[in-house]
């Protein structure tokens, strides 16, 4: 049976904006819905990567401390060394991982050739969160066979930097109309990744589009 772990912010990885526990539990409801997969949930602790040989399928929806977690000793960079250097291993393996809103401003940022893109501190940004649409490159990849746009109360994430090996396949527009990547897929680094920036809370998930779009990134990165 397939193996699916979503693994949630918590502590160094979370902050007062997102509430990663909701938002995973309603991700793994969603990944439930693949035939056969088993899914489970479990939060960002240094060893919670351990047996990630055994996983086909890492969701992350986790983000960033807030400023003073690391300079206040709660925990030490070398704590995280093994979990950073086993995730960059497996992933580029041909290690299947679905990234989704603040995970593209989570872990370090060697994390970046991972994802394929990174949140840009001081250059990224998003208008205030409401009616958001993002729009598809439909027929350019079996994660976009669907219908040309995702419709959900969600933030839209601008200004975000993607690697050039990355294809983007979805936009949000900005409250000038201006287009930014906001969906991609990317297999330079040696397995398969898709980030999709929606996400930052359940509402966001309640838009049948949203969990549409989810199961068909799911369904090809765990695809032979």
């Amino acid at each position: 049976m397939p193996r699916a772990l979503v693994l949630a912010g918590r502590g160094r990885y979370e902050d007062p904006w997102h509430d990663h526990a909701a938002t995973s539990h309603r991700l793994a409801l969603v990944l439930s819905a693949l035939p056969g997969v088993d899914v489970e949930v479990r939060s960002a602790f240094p060893h919670a990567l351990d047996d990630l040989d055994g996983v086909d399928l890492l969701a992350v929806n986790a983000g960033t401390s807030q400023p003073g977690y690391r300079e206040a000793g709660i925990d030490d960079d070398a704590d995280w060394a093994a979990f950073h250097a086993r995730l960059a291993a497996w992933a580029g393996d041909g290690g299947r991982l679905l990234a989704v809103h603040q995970a593209a401003n989570t872990f370090e940022p060697a994390f970046e050739a991972v994802l394929g893109g990174r949140w840009v501190e001081g250059v990224s940004g998003h208008p205030p969160i409401g009616d958001a649409t993002l729009e598809l490159a439909v027929g350019a990849h079996p994660v976009t066979e669907g219908p040309a746009r995702v419709e959900a109360f969600d933030e839209r994430y601008c200004g975000m930097r993607v690697a050039p090996a990355a294809q983007v396949l979805g936009w949000v527009r900005d409250d000038d109309g201006g287009r930014h990547p906001a969906l991609w897929v990317h297999e330079a680094h040696g397995g398969r990744t898709v980030y999709s920036a929606l996400g930052h809370d359940v509402r966001s998930y309640d838009a049948p589009g949203h969990q549409d779009l989810l199961l068909r990134a799911a369904s090809w990165l765990l695809a032979p």
